[in-house]
């Protein structure tokens, strides 16, 4: 079951686009090998842009499988990328994610994207579920979710082992949208 979204988003500060191809080397230097944005990620960092393509053929097959909507998060002003978001749909259940390169925190951007991203699945009759799961230690993404209208529902000790934080089991929250 396939979800009926649009492949281009905008907000006021933000334009979100599929992904392309063409965004390999801006998704590369702007978040997907530095470590300090990776680090709560569930992917390891990116070594080479080599990585970052099959990410984008992995996303490219995800979104025609109906499995995987990722987009790049774009300023509207000037079209630079500061990150990317997305969503996994499992037949009816969304876990969504967002990463934002480190030149671009505490913008707002990852919370204005997110809503944006929400908003199109939200209200949806093929959806019955919208969670994410989170770090206990990783604040800022904390704050992000709870101003989009999540709640935690759950925390679970030694949960997921982040590959960026040696693979050492780690507490999460799981926070869904009620």
């Amino acid at each position: 079951m396939s979800l009926n979204l649009p492949e281009r988003i905008e907000t006021a500060r933000l334009v979100l686009t599929r992904l392309q191809p063409e965004d390999a080397e801006e998704i590369f230097y702007t978040y997907a090998s530095k470590p300090q944005a990776t680090r709560y990620m569930a992917w390891p960092t990116h070594q080479s842009i080599r990585d970052t393509r099959q990410f984008l053929t992995y996303a490219d097959r995800g979104w025609r499988n109906g499995t995987d909507y990722s987009f790049s998060i774009r300023l509207a002003t000037n079209r630079r990328l500061v990150g990317s978001c997305g969503m996994i749909h499992q037949e009816g259940k969304i876990q969504f994610g967002y990463v934002i390169g480190p030149v671009h925190w505490r913008m707002g951007y990852a919370t204005e994207a997110t809503l944006a991203m929400l908003d199109q699945v939200k209200n949806s009759e093929e959806v019955y579920r919208i969670h994410t799961f989170i770090d206990t230690e990783n604040t800022a993404s904390i704050n992000v979710v709870k101003k989009c209208g999540l709640v935690v529902e759950a925390r679970l000790e030694k949960w997921f082992r982040f590959p960026n934080q040696n693979n050492v089991p780690k507490d999460c929250f799981v926070f869904i949208l009620r």
